[in-house]
């Protein structure tokens, strides 16, 4: 355990505009927030994130950082990204975890993120 309060919170919305039912093609923004609650700073070093579609298959996506960034996060201070999952079936999940630095120990840990539901609104579909 890290001893460090790292808390993660993300708003998924659907994309209209870039989705296109015909084709099986649904698309989700999501918008993390990344708030260190710690009394050091962290550094996000790397992300992973597996993605369940409505229909049961699932993809693991690891890399460094987040959207070509590995952001240094004070005491206190909170980090946004939006990103993007493109999804065959109207409904899915996401959930993962990100590797973070305590700058203060050198020691990396993770943070896992709870599963979130990526979802095409009632209405639209």
């Amino acid at each position: 355990m890290s001893g460090l309060a790292i808390e993660v919170s993300v708003a998924p919305e659907y994309r209209t505009a870039e989705s296109n039912d015909s084709e099986s093609r649904f698309v989700f923004s999501y918008t993390v927030t990344v708030h260190n609650q710690s009394p050091h700073s962290v550094q996000l070093m790397a992300r992973y994130w597996k993605i369940t579609q409505g229909n049961g298959d699932s993809q693991e996506v690891r890399g460094k950082g987040v959207v070509g960034q590995q952001p240094l996060i004070g005491p206190g201070q909170r980090f946004r990204y939006t990103s993007r999952a493109i999804l065959q079936t109207p409904v899915g999940v996401m959930e993962g975890a990100y590797t973070l630095l305590n700058t203060y120990t050198q020691r990396a840990f993770d943070v896992p993120i709870a599963p979130f539901r990526l979802a095409v609104p009632r209405q639209l579909h």
